[in-house]
């Protein structure tokens, strides 16, 4: 059934059915198609893996998107490797991280709300097994650098238990750039660096992505290229606020107006300075020749801290266009087509089963990926065997708006969702502020501006669809004209939510207080303690909590509200 569904989808997009019909008519796309199914490029070795994650980084944030960023490395790279302008990641931390690791949709792993918050007894499902583990049952030395997000409550939780043979970075989802202090609120802060499953209380002091770059060079330098193949997950903090960069980095950019945006271009800069000293030690040790340099972010960026996103709609933490279509790109002599760009369509959970893949493990959907091989697709150019992308399922986010009747018996559109197949995309629920938000060039800017189309148009609605192939900016929502495909749609995300596990979200604990532990985030609770079970178990964060009443907080509420309707009429 669920193929008949996916089949029409593809026959109501017209560049699909355009596409077929010629195809059956020309001789040379039988013939191309012909060669397609030959065997796979594959390296005779292993391949050395480098995988570079960056934190919020916008799809505006980067030179080759736009000139005033400077990216000299990472444009280089990109030009020379094959970009990827129709890749997908999730619109936050934990969800794009998990899903790399595992290969799986939240739904699949229990982790489609929200993300793991520092004292939540929550983490990846330890069951499932990992990227790097796989990486390591054929013969791969792997380590982590950088920000995990995954979850520390217990030792089994650390990425040294999850199949990284060394780990040197931050257990928390943002830290100080230089004090690796880190707060879950204002008041509850700890220390939040590590060094394998020990807290690095003496590295301190020194800018993180520079400290993180350094210790990428020394695995480099202390490993034996030609021995065992290698892969190295470098995980940046960088671009993710607070925004501290060096003040050398700043000079630049001095011209750009807006104080954020300025900060925010100068800790691009520096990443991009990090990709350059790592690719030298590539080519200094001896690995480059057989290696795949993998670069991307891990959610939209977040324009009132300095982030562009421009032209997309939405921002981080959104399931528009600006909060999940990402930034990305490979580089490597590998790859047998190099020097061009990829439009075709790929996500984050692919790169589990085509790493594995390259590396000459075995992959098969029967063990629960919802990631394709696409090796053959950014090598070769062939199509991508993705068709479509479940992009969330989120059954605690739910708003008053919507109902079963507007999804046509099929779907309740209060719950946050959303999925795109083919060239359609649909949207249900609170989808995110739907703001298309321009590049900062002013010093200073009414926040209440970013928000008007949000309070407009979304709150009267729950339904959305584009085509994101001719519309990726996400302007003509054609929900109304389409209901046809609108139902398809839906009927998929009905097919993939049989398919979900329940989701695993529980309420804060105590133990993990900074305080009760030495003064670090670190795990609290005992490796022979018995794992509760979350499974059903859904907690709403500060649902629970008494609040203070704040009368001036009451006032300024209303006082934007009110700036906020005068501006509306004016529009």
């Amino acid at each position: 059934m669920a193929l008949f569904v996916l089949f029409g989808l593809l026959i109501l997009s017209p560049r699909t059915s355009a596409s077929c019909s010629d195809a059956r008519s020309s001789r040379e796309d039988a013939e191309r198609f012909r060669v397609e199914q030959a065997a796979p490029f594959r390296p005779k070795r292993p391949p050395h893996i480098i995988f570079i994650l960056t934190d919020d980084q916008g799809f505006n944030d980067i030179g080759y998107h736009n000139r005033h960023i400077r990216s000299p490395t990472l444009d280089k790279l990109a030009s020379q490797g094959v970009r990827l302008e129709n890749y997908y990641v999730q619109p936050l931390c934990t969800p794009s991280r998990s899903q790399l690791i595992t290969g799986r949709y939240q739904i699949h792993t229990g982790l489609q709300h929200s993300i793991i918050r520092p004292r939540q007894p929550s983490c990846l499902p330890l069951d499932v097994v990992t990227l790097p583990q796989r990486l390591q049952e054929v013969g791969y030395s792997t380590h982590m650098v950088g920000k995990w997000h995954l979850g520390f409550y217990r030792k089994d939780c650390l990425p040294t238990r999850r199949g990284f043979q060394s780990y040197f970075g931050s257990l928390t989802g943002s830290v100080d750039y230089y004090t690796y202090g880190s707060c879950d609120g204002k008041s509850l802060c700890g220390f939040d660096l590590h060094e394998g499953e020990s807290v690095a209380w003496g590295k301190a002091g020194k800018y993180s992505t520079h400290l993180y770059t350094q210790r990428v060079r020394k695995i480099l330098a202390t490993h034996d290229s030609t021995s065992q193949p290698l892969f190295i997950f470098l995980s940046l903090q960088a671009v993710h606020t607070p925004l501290k960069p060096p003040k050398e980095y700043i000079y630049p950019y001095r011209r750009m107006g807006n104080v954020p945006r300025r900060k925010y271009a100068a800790m691009v800069s520096i990443v991009d300075e990090a990709v350059r000293n790592i690719t030298y030690a590539l080519r200094k040790y001896g690995f480059y020749r057989n290696s795949i340099v993998i670069f991307s972010t891990d959610n939209g960026a977040q324009p009132l801290t300095g982030g562009s996103n421009w032209p997309l709609r939405g921002c981080k933490g959104t399931y528009w266009e600006g909060g999940i279509r990402g930034v990305g790109f490979v580089h490597s002599p590998l790859i047998r087509h190099r020097r061009r760009v990829s439009r075709a369509l790929i996500h984050i959970t692919d790169w589990y089963p085509t790493l594995v893949g390259l590396a000459g493990g075995n992959v098969s959907h029967h063990q629960g990926l919802d990631g394709f091989d696409v090796w053959p697709t950014i090598s070769e150019g062939k199509e991508s065997p993705r068709m479509e992308i479940l992009h969330n399922i989120d059954p605690l986010h739910r708003r008053s708006q919507g109902s079963l009747k507007d999804g046509y018996g099929l779907w309740d559109t209060t719950v946050q969702a959303s999925i795109r197949v083919g060239d359609w995309k649909l949207l249900t629920g609170d989808p995110g502020h739907g703001d298309w938000v321009p590049p900062q060039v002013l010093t200073n800017f009414p926040s209440s501006w970013w928000h008007l189309e949000r309070q407009i148009e979304i709150k009267r609605k729950s339904v959305w669809l584009f085509n994101v192939t001719g519309d990726p900016c996400e302007r003509h929502d054609l929900a109304a004209h389409r209901p046809d495909v609108v139902k398809e749609l839906l009927a998929r995300l009905v097919f993939y939510n049989r398919t979900a596990i329940p989701v695993r979200y529980p309420p804060d604990d105590a133990r993990a207080n900074p305080s009760l532990n030495g003064g670090a985030w670190r795990p609290w609770v005992n490796d022979d303690e018995k794992q509760e079970n979350w499974d059903g178990i859904y907690y709403k964060r500060g649902k629970n909590r008494k609040r203070k009443k704040c009368r001036l907080c009451k006032v300024q509420s209303f006082f934007k509200k009110l700036n906020l309707k005068i501006m509306t009429k004016q529009i």
